[in-house]
C-alpha cells in the first residue's frame, strides 16, 4: 500500500525554542494552490472588465460630449439660418412694394394713357353717345358712390391717407394707405433699430425684427392703426406679454415685452387706443417695447410707416382722443 504523501511545516516558539511541526495532507495544498490560481484569474478578470468599463465610460463621455457640442452649433446655425431668412423675405418684401410703386404703377398708367389714346381717336359708338336722359342703374351707382365717397370722408380715412404721403391724383388704394400703421406705439427713445445688431443678451451678432422703444415702466401702448386684436397673450418666443393687431391687407403690427395687456383677441381696436402697457416680460435687458409691422408675415422696416405721435393726433383730431379716453 502506497502512503500517504504530506508536506510538514515547522513552527518555532520564541520563548522556550520548542518546534512544533504541522502535517498539510498533499491534497489540501494542491486545493489552495488551485484556489489561489482562480482568485487569480478572477482578479485579474475583474480588473480588465473594469479597465475596459473604464474606457467605455471615457469613451460614452467623450460622444456625448460632441453630441452636446453639435448640438449648440446646430442651434447656432438654425438661429443664424432663420435670421438671414426673415432678412431674405423682408427684402423680398420691400422689393415688391418698391416694384409696386415703381413698376406696376408706371406699367398701368401708361397702359391707361394708351387705352385712352385709342379710345380718343376711334369714333364713338351711337350706344356711349352722351344723353339728357340717365338710366335707373347709373342714378343708383352714382348715389352708391356718393354714399361711399361720403363715409370715407367723415371716417378720416381720406385724410390719413394724404397724411401718409398719398396725393389726391393717385389712383392706388387710398383705404389700404390709410389704415397703414402711421401712429407711434409710445413716445420714448428707439434703443434698437430695425436689421442687424449685437444681441444684448449673448453679444452674437443677430437680425432684428424689428425697434425697440424705451420710456417710463408702465407706459401706455397704443394701437399705432385701427384694427382687430389677433394675439393677446404670453408669448414663449421671448417677447413676454405679446399683442398681435390685425390691421386688415395683410398687415401686423406686434407689441411685445409688455407688464400688462389691456385688450382680449377678437376685439376692435381703433387707432390711438391703449392696449397694453410698457413693461420687461421675456427676454428683455430693462423696460421697453418691441414693435414691429409685418407684411405678409414678414417683417418690413417700421420706420417707412410711422409717421405722427399721439400728441400730434390729439391736436389734429381732439374729438377722436377724448372719444378714445372715454
Amino acid at each position: 500500500m502506497l502512503r500517504k504523501r504530506y508536506y510538514i511545516l515547522f513552527v518555532a516558539r520564541g520563548e522556550d525554542g520548542q518546534i512544533r511541526k504541522i502535517p498539510l495532507p498533499l491534497h489540501y495544498v494542491y486545493g489552495f494552490v488551485a484556489a489561489a490560481l482562480v482568485g487569480a484569474f478572477t482578479i485579474v478578470g475583474l480588473a480588465g472588465s473594469y479597465t475596459r468599463m473604464l474606457l467605455k465610460t471615457e469613451h460614452y463621455n467623450q460622444v456625448r460630449q460632441d453630441r452636446e457640442t453639435l448640438r449648440k452649433n446646430y442651434q447656432q446655425m438654425a438661429e443664424i439660418a432663420h435670421d438671414r431668412n426673415v432678412q431674405v423675405a423682408s427684402l423680398g418684401a420691400l422689393a415688391n412694394e418698391v416694384t409696386a410703386l415703381y413698376g406696376l404703377r408706371q406699367n398701368n398708367l401708361a397702359t391707361a394713357k394708351t387705352a385712352a389714346d385709342g379710345a380718343a381717336a376711334a369714333p364713338a359708338p351711337a350706344s356711349l353717345a352722351l344723353t339728357d336722359d340717365a338710366s335707373q342703374q347709373q342714378v343708383k351707382l352714382s348715389i352708391n358712390q356718393f354714399y361711399a365717397l361720403r363715409t370715407q370722408a367723415m371716417s378720416g380715412q381720406v385724410a390719413r391717407a394724404l397724411e401718409g404721403g398719398l396725393s389726391p391724383s393717385s389712383t392706388g388704394d387710398w383705404t389700404e394707405l390709410a389704415d397703414a400703421p402711421s401712429l407711434w406705439p409710445l413716445e420714448g427713445r428707439v434703443t434698437s433699430s430695425f436689421g442687424e445688431r449685437q444681441d444684448p443678451i449673448n453679444g452674437e451678432g443677430a437680425f432684428h425684427s424689428g425697434i425697440d422703444i424705451a420710456a417710463a415702466y408702465g407706459s401706455p401702448v397704443r394701437a399705432s392703426a385701427d384694427g382687430e386684436v389677433a394675439e393677446a397673450n404670453m408669448n414663449g418666443g421671448g417677447y413676454g406679454r405679446e399683442i398681435v393687431l390685425d390691421h386688415g391687407h395683410d398687415l401686423q403690427t406686434v407689441y411685445g415685452h409688455l407688464s400688462a395687456i389691456a385688450v382680449v383677441p377678437g376685439q376692435r381696436v381703433m387707432r390711438g387706443q391703449v392696449i397694453g402697457y410698457e413693461g420687461q416680460s421675456g427676454r428683455a435687458t430693462g423696460p421697453h417695447l418691441h414693435y414691429e409691422v409685418r407684411v405678409h408675415h414678414v417683417p418690413v422696416n417700421p420706420y417707412k410707416y410711422l409717421r405722427v405721435t399721439y400728441a400730434q393726433l390729439a391736436l389734429d383730431s381732439p374729438g377722436t382722443v377724448a372719444s378714445l379716453r372715454k
